[in-house]
């Protein structure tokens, strides 16, 4: 029976996770807008998003350190912030227009996204081991579900004529209110509380161990996180490029761009909400390597079909694939071995890095040869996931006990390893 602490501390995390994808499918639906508002090339909009690489790897590098040092709730609530902020300065410098200004919005939410996003997966599996239940599907699921709602609203926005500096202001209000209200039921303290041994007490705030070497030296763990960056790689770049790769690559015009985007958010929702059911009943390897497949065909048809109409529907299979490579990886990085903050904090990077970095590489690439072209490094990170996918079958290994109120007893196996075994 989960206690009502713990059900508020999962619907707050709903929240969190949700609220993060409605600020960036605001700014993304409106990137053609603000492309054409500031008179960039794809090379030159490719530098402006440089400024959200910038941002994410120093969230990235500092993450860690401080989730070890002040536990995950400040940390969550900083990132967010600067998730807010950073919306509305894109909106301030889509206004003036300032391209500068624009870069300066999208590092704070780079920073925002980088630093408190992998806080708050590692509170997510801190949960999800509590309960027993596989939660990170469905927090990541609330993403998606932002996305689509954000996706949906920047699309009428386009449609309308809505100026992007007022849209995003709107967005960045909603925001703020859905922060203070969900920030109420984070606990204080680091999200999991790990021991090593029976005999050793689980470290508090200032002594949580961050990702070293001894997880480094771990291949299955560095094939799970290889997993991650393919498909988190798949998700960042349709969030950062899809509506101009639809409107430049296939002559969509802006509003149709934005609809084709709200598809794959819809797409990558429905894959995350119903991912639970098919990882009980399959498992993650064959989720993994089927939610590659269906990834990879889709970007086949995205990059090669000349067919506008068979594009648009290629982007659902990209979506369905993209869901649940990240969540699952996350679940299979917290069963594979002891030390379960500094795993998951590790292949959370990982995959922030790959959704968050990657993509505006992605821009020179499409500047010298078009976007569908550059699109072909995705795909070949994801055919990879096809060949690595059974690293995420982590049965067998040895996890760490969880030193909760709720623990489960010392010879009870984890949750996802129960899910599989039951598959």
């Amino acid at each position: 029976m989960i206690d009502r602490a713990v059900r508020r501390r999962r619907q707050a995390l709903f929240l969190l996770f949700f609220l993060p994808g409605i600020a960036l499918s605001s700014w993304v639906t409106r990137t053609p807008d603000v492309r054409d508002r500031l008179g960039l090339s794809t090379g030159q909009m490719g530098l402006v998003l440089f400024g959200l690489s910038v941002g994410s790897m120093i969230g990235i590098l500092c993450s860690g350190r401080f989730v070890s040092r002040f536990g995950t709730r400040p940390v969550i609530a900083l990132g967010t912030l600067l998730i807010v902020v950073g919306t509305a300065v894109i909106g301030a410098g889509s206004a003036v227009p300032s391209a500068p200004l624009v870069t300066a919005g999208l590092c704070l939410f780079g920073a925002g996204m980088g630093g408190g996003e992998v806080a708050v997966n590692v509170d997510g599996a801190d949960v999800e081991r509590i309960t027993g239940t596989a939660v990170l599907p469905t927090l990541h699921g609330c993403f998606s579900l932002g996305t689509v709602v954000g996706g949906a609203a920047g699309m009428a926005a386009t449609a309308a004529a809505v100026p992007v500096s007022w849209h995003l202001a709107v967005v960045a209000l909603v925001a703020s209110g859905m922060l203070v209200h969900a920030m109420r039921a984070v606990p204080a303290g680091i999200g999991i509380s790990i021991s090593t041994a029976p005999s050793t007490p689980a470290p508090g705030p200032g002594t949580a161990r961050r990702p070293g070497p001894q997880v480094w030296r771990d291949r299955k763990l560095l094939l799970i996180g290889a997993i991650v960056l393919a498909m988190a790689l798949a998700e960042g770049a349709a969030n950062d490029w899809l509506p101009l790769l639809m409107v430049d690559g296939h002559g969509l015009d802006a509003a149709m761009g934005s609809l084709v985007y709200v598809g794959f958010a819809a797409a990558m929702t429905l894959g995350r909400f119903s991912g639970s059911y098919f990882l009980g009943r399959f498992g993650r390897a064959t989720v993994v390597r089927a939610s590659a497949v269906s990834g990879a065909v889709g970007l086949l048809l995205v990059i090669f079909s000349d067919n506008a109409f068979v594009a648009a529907t290629a982007v659902l299979f990209w979506g369905l694939g993209a869901s649940l490579g990240f969540p699952v990886a996350l679940s299979a990085a917290g069963d594979s071995g002891p030390d379960q903050t500094a795993r998951v904090s590790l292949v959370a990077i990982i995959g922030y890095v790959a959704f968050l970095v990657g993509p505006p590489a992605l821009g020179f690439l499409g500047d010298h040869y078009g976007l569908r072209s550059a699109m072909v490094a995705v795909l070949v990170f994801v055919a990879s996931a096809i060949l690595i996918a059974p690293a995420a079958d982590t049965r067998g290994r040895t996890t760490a006990a969880v030193d909760v109120p709720h623990q489960s007893p010392p010879d009870a196996k984890p949750a996802g390893q129960r899910r599989e075994d039951r598959a």
